[in-house]
């Protein structure tokens, strides 16, 4: 299985949801590849947020080595699912799907909610790494079955 996460920098969410993902897989013996990327390029090649870095590592996760890379239409081609942390990178990824195959890659990372962005509230950090694990965790169970 290959896994894509997004968000809008990719240094915030996607970050968090890619290293926590990857983490619980490698915990189940699940030999997944997961990854992160942005719908904006204006991070590319940066670390995630120091703040993500730091709630991540307070729960035994690295991402301190993770990269920011931007959401290109070649990623489709690439990954078996796209999970999206709100509606503007849903419309963003979708605006670059070329057909059907790749429109039905891209889902809502939480169905029907998004994941707050925490970038402008240092107190957001803890309750976004919180819902991103409790996610996590609903997807492996999910898609490990089918």
């Amino acid at each position: 299985m290959r896994i894509l996460m997004v968000c809008l920098g990719n240094i915030c969410r996607s970050p968090l949801a890619h290293g926590i993902m990857a983490h619980l897989a490698k915990s189940e013996n699940l030999q997944w590849e997961i990854d992160s990327a942005g719908t904006g390029d204006w991070h590319v090649g940066q670390a995630p947020d120091h703040r993500s870095v730091a709630i991540a590592k307070k729960y035994g996760v690295d991402i301190s080595q993770q990269r920011a890379k931007h959401f290109t239409a070649q990623l489709f081609n690439k990954y078996d699912l796209i999970f999206v942390m709100d509606r503007q990178n849903l419309r963003d990824v979708l605006a670059q799907a070329k057909n059907d195959q790749d429109r039905e890659k891209v889902r809502l990372f939480v169905d029907n909610d998004i994941v707050p962005d925490p970038y402008f509230d240092d107190a957001l950090f803890l309750p976004v790494y919180e819902m991103v694990e409790k996610r996590c965790l609903e997807l492996i169970k999910s898609i490990s079955k089918s």
